[in-house]
């Protein structure tokens, strides 16, 4: 564990962390092992990874049952629980504080097949990345799988907010200035934010950003799953498919205001 960029939680499971006094982001993260329920409370969201084994999630309304394996995602907002037999990464995001209520942010309710071999997105230095459940609009979380071939070395390098990930599959290494991490599959870590300010002495007697890191493999690839509070990415509501190619006299409905619903 490297306090100053890059915390692991090795063997434990339950509330990892509770971050739910973040004044932007406030979060929980959990890892919940073996055999249990997982409720889920409807003044939340909830963002899940399976990494191995099962569950099934069961809304109170009785009216939707969906079961995820390992290398399957969901997110949900609703009353409901999770039967779970395994290893499972739940983000659970007060969405009535912080940023969230300035967009009406609710996680949608959805299951997302296993991830793929690779990205779908080049990302930096010969990696990938795809969009496991995107944001709705544009701020809102969203969860990744980050893609990692053979003989990577990152270009070192800060996130504006935490970033919770576990090792889905591989083998690799996290530098940072003030120590390397090795990273396994089940592997459960955060990488702190770094807010433009903050540095802190490194192994080599000089100050580096909070946060700093990279990512390094060698004869092995890398698959990492990545949860981002935040995106700077996505629709708002005058800019988003549907009213971008809603034409009125050869002009999009985004460039009409007057007649673009107003509040909802």
């Amino acid at each position: 564990m490297i306090e100053n960029a890059f915390v692991t939680f090795e063997g434990e499971t339950g509330l990892l962390f509770s971050d739910k006094r973040h004044k932007t982001h406030p979060i929980n993260y959990h890892y919940e092992s073996g055999a249990g329920v997982f409720i889920f409370s409807p003044d939340r969201s909830y963002y899940g990874f399976v990494v191995k084994g099962g569950a099934t999630i069961t809304f109170d309304s009785g009216d939707y049952q969906s079961s995820v394996v390992s290398g399957q995602s969901f997110s949900l907002c609703t009353d409901g629980h999770m039967a779970f037999n395994g290893d499972i990464v739940i983000v659970e995001v007060f969405h009535e504080k912080g940023v969230y209520p300035d967009t009406n942010y609710r996680a949608e309710n959805r299951v997302v097949g296993k991830i793929e071999e690779t990205g779908r997105l080049k990302y930096i230095d010969g990696c990938t990345d795809s969009l496991l459940i995107p944001p709705v609009k544009m701020g809102d979380p969203c969860l990744n799988h980050l893609h990692f071939p053979t003989g990577i070395d990152q270009t070192c390098h800060t996130h504006p907010s935490h970033r919770i990930g576990v090792v889905y599959r591989g083998h690799g290494t996290c530098w940072t200035p003030f120590g390397t991490v090795d990273l396994y599959p089940g592997l459960v870590f955060i990488i702190k934010e770094w807010d433009g300010k903050k540095h802190r002495k490194g192994l080599d007697g000089e100050r580096h950003p909070v946060g700093s890191h990279k990512f390094q493999t060698e004869d092995h690839t890398l698959d990492v799953i990545a949860f981002h509070p935040d995106s700077d990415f996505g629709a708002t509501d005058v800019s988003h498919p549907m009213i971008n190619r809603t034409i009125v006299d050869g002009i999009p409905a985004s460039q009409i205001p007057k007649i673009q619903t107003g509040s909802l």
